[in-house]
Order: C-alpha cells, then sequence, then structure tokens
C-alpha cells in the first residue's frame, strides 16, 4: 500500500522486453539503500517487487499485463520515474490510499499556468469514467491528486510548485501518456452495490437508492 506522496524522481538506467513482458533496472539516490530483494516500491504508480539491489540501482520485473494496462510500454533508458516504497504501518496517510495497480493510461491534454503552480488535464479511458469524481483523489504516475474539475472525457488537477519540484508531471508534454489509479474507495462501493450486503439475495439485502435514503444518505 502506498500513499501518494513520491519521495524521490528516479531514472530508468535500461528496459528489456522480454516475452510480452519486461525487465527495468532504475537508479535513484535515496530508494535503493532502503530496499531489499522483495519488497515493494511503486514506479510511476506501479507497484513492482524489487529482483535485485545495489549500486544505486534496483531491478524490478514487469509483467505482460503491466505493460499492456500503463505506459512502461512507452518507457525508454533515461525517462523519469516517480518513486514511493511502501507504507509503513504507523505512518502518516499524507495522500490517499494508492495501491499501486494502474487502471490504465491517459495522456496530458493541457499545462496551463495557475498562479506559481501548473493546472494539468488529462485525458481517461471510457471505463473509468464511474470512479471520478469532483473533488475526489486519483493517482497520477503515483501521484495523490485532487480532480479539480472533470468532464465526460478529461479531468484537471492543480499541481502545486512543490509537487512539481518532486516529481515527474513538471517534465509531461502534451500527448504522454501516464498511469492511473482511480480510489479503491468507489470500486468497493460499487461491488457492495452490485452483491448487496448481506448474503442472502433479498430485497432487503441489496443495496438500492431507497436503502440508503432510509439510512440517511
Amino acid at each position: 500500500m502506498f500513499t501518494g506522496i513520491i519521495e524521490e524522481v528516479g531514472t530508468i538506467q535500461g528496459i528489456r522486453f522480454i516475452n510480452e513482458g519486461a525487465v527495468a533496472t532504475v537508479a535513484a539516490e535515496k530508494i535503493p539503500p532502503e530496499l531489499k530483494v522483495g519488497d515493494s516500491v511503486a514506479v510511476n504508480g506501479v507497484c513492482l517487487t524489487a529482483t535485485s539491489v545495489g549500486n544505486g540501482m534496483f531491478t524490478c520485473d514487469i509483467s505482460a499485463e503491466t505493460l499492456r494496462i500503463s505506459n512502461f510500454k512507452q518507457s525508454r533508458q533515461g525517462s523519469r520515474v516517480n518513486l514511493e516504497r511502501s507504507l509503513q504501518v504507523g505512518g502518516r496517510l499524507g495522500g490517499h490510499i494508492v495501491l499501486g495497480h494502474a487502471d490504465g493510461a491517459g495522456r496530458l491534454l493541457a499545462r496551463i499556468p495557475s498562479g506559481d503552480g501548473l493546472e494539468l488535464s488529462f485525458s481517461f479511458p471510457k471505463e473509468l469514467a464511474r470512479y471520478l469524481v469532483y473533488k475526489g483523489s486519483i493517482a497520477v504516475n503515483g501521484v495523490s491528486l485532487t480532480i479539480a474539475s472533470l468532464g465526460k472525457e478529461s479531468f484537471s488537477v492543480a499541481a502545486i510548485p512543490l509537487t512539481l519540484q518532486e516529481t515527474n508531471l513538471i517534465g509531461l508534454k502534451t500527448s504522454d501518456p501516464v498511469n492511473l489509479e482511480v480510489d479503491i474507495l468507489g470500486k468497493y462501493f460499487e461491488r457492495f452495490f452490485q452483491l448487496g450486503v448481506a448474503k442472502h439475495d433479498t430485497a432487503e439485502s441489496r443495496i438500492s437508492a431507497e436503502y440508503l435514503k432510509s439510512r440517511g444518505f
């Protein structure tokens, strides 16, 4: 589990595409000394496992499914990636609950100066629309952000100077792909709504608009 608060921006030193998957080597200053083989680390918001660590670098295997749904297939040597180690029990949850399981890839549509920061607009896959909420949370390349405006095919976020300074969002160009992870709470609510809250399939066990209204929602 992660929080979407980026610890460091690393650089892909090499990426080899093998049997529909890939192996990536990432260089960084702060993260590698704290990692050991088997640890989880979020790379651009995708939870990966360190398979080797040393000399200021770590290596991760990337599955075919991760390649399919994320922006790793466009990654090359020199690509800058956001890094975050897994959340320690008892640590502060500064962003929101991020699992590191990318739901899809969007693209940067526009970057507009906003005060000292930027307003960034992104497209999103249509199947994610039902999980996006105005003023709700979303992870973009692993960065915990708040949706400032929401349309049918795009959303915008406000990136403050510190976020731009500490992540790879500052280097995004129009049409660049980004990894998106929606808020897991929305997924759980949808699943509960589909299945109901009890084991028996009765009218009273199903969540409905009437059910929620009767309980003060």
